[in-house]
């Protein structure tokens, strides 16, 4: 596995996110509301800001775990499943270079989430 390629890749994806959440955060924060403004207008821009602010604390839990897979790399254990220890598919280390579980252990804790949601 080449450790130094995934280093920058997640590196270069630290960056992204970090540039997107300052863009998204600017932009709930400058949205102004026009003088005469409607109610309907008002919810237009509340739902705009909300949702801006949503997109952001969504980038801040990549960038968490972006920053956690780095941490894995300095302690040598990068690409070790975090839950099981066994060796996450390099397939899936393409995709999602932050992932900190191998496959069969990402669908029991998406098989967890979904309970805990119903």
């Amino acid at each position: 596995m080449d450790i130094n390629r995934y280093k920058k890749r997640l590196l270069q994806k630290e960056q992204e996110l970090l540039a997107e959440i300052s863009r998204l955060e600017a932009e709930a924060r400058d949205a102004r509301q026009a003088e005469v403004e409607d109610p309907m207008d008002r919810v237009i821009s509340d739902e705009g800001r909300a949702t801006a602010f949503q997109e952001s604390t969504l980038e801040w839990q990549t960038l968490t775990q972006v920053r956690d897979a780095l941490r894995r790399i300095e302690e040598g254990t990068y690409g070790k499943c975090v839950d099981c220890g066994r060796d996450i598919e390099p397939a899936r280390l393409e995709a999602v270079p932050w992932t900190p579980y191998c496959l069969q252990d990402q669908e029991k804790h998406d098989r967890e989430n979904r309970g805990s949601v119903d």
